[in-house]
């Protein structure tokens, strides 16, 4: 407001030049958005880099912490697990007047189913735990449910621990077309295939492949393979699981001969 008369000559010339400024600015602005836009621009600009740049670390943090974290909390469930396995129930069963078990120290029951798996282990290897072995499997033979089970359980296990130069192992890694011509899947080889199966398809060797499913490698499809059809892989086992697991995501880096030096032109 100005001070004044409002019908003072002076003070309605004031008034009216302000007047006109204003609208001179207004007008300028309105005609000449320029410093609008720049600014519209860069914090548009700045609001990107930083989602961009929240992303590119939230992403960097989560491949270096996820996979330690979640190998350390498998550990932990299976340290845990092995801690309440064997120990306190050998404990209650030795001392049953005691109300609450002793509270142990950290892998203390762990190293001690560990060592129980040892000891069976030399038990059966050079004693005689074979008879034993041998006794539990007729008695399982028995019964229709656990006879099925455990012979499936006892073959994938023998199949995946057993050493490369032994006949049940996954002896090699192939490709083959399935499931149908045109896409290739990874299969293990457990061998060519004997017995009936062989009189079967007598005319060409066959294999017996296992294709394992992703990310649960234990299941997956047995099949009959002509060896012609398949492709030999130079790829470990270990390596193989490794893709099969992360569907591709993981693959080996691929090894070659080192060039003998006694191959050298002198």
């Amino acid at each position: 407001p100005f001070p004044g008369n409002p019908e003072d000559p002076r003070t309605l010339r004031s008034s009216a030049s302000l007047g006109s400024e204003a609208t001179d600015g207004e007008i300028e602005l309105d005609e000449n958005p320029v410093y609008f836009r720049r600014r519209k621009n860069m914090i548009q600009s700045f609001l990107k880099f930083m989602r961009e740049a929240l992303t590119r670390y939230f992403v960097a943090g989560v491949l270096a912490l996820a996979p330690l974290a979640i190998t350390l909390w498998v550990m932990l469930w299976i340290i845990k697990r092995l801690d309440n396995l064997l120990l306190p129930r050998l404990i209650d069963w030795i001392m049953p007047s005691i109300d609450r078990p002793p509270d142990l120290p950290p892998l203390v029951g762990a190293l001690f189913t560990f060592l129980v798996i040892l000891i069976s282990g030399v038990i059966v290897r050079h004693l005689f735990g074979h008879e034993l072995v041998r006794i539990g499997e007729r008695i399982l033979a028995r019964v229709p449910v656990a006879r099925s089970i455990y012979s499936g359980v006892k073959q994938l296990f023998e199949a995946i621990l057993a050493s490369s130069g032994s006949k049940q192992s996954f002896s090699r890694v192939v490709l083959v077309e399935y499931p149908r011509r045109g896409i290739w899947g990874i299969a293990f080889v457990t061998g060519p295939v004997r017995g009936t199966l062989e009189a079967v398809y007598a005319e060409e060797p066959m294999l017996n492949c296992f294709i394992p499913t992703t990310p649960n490698p234990t299941s997956g499809f047995y099949l009959l393979v002509p060896e012609k059809d398949t492709v030999e892989v130079a790829m470990s086992v270990e390596d193989a699981f490794k893709v099969i697991m992360s569907a591709g995501l993981v693959t080996p880096t691929p090894t070659f001969p080192e060039p003998n030096s006694g191959d050298s032109e002198d």
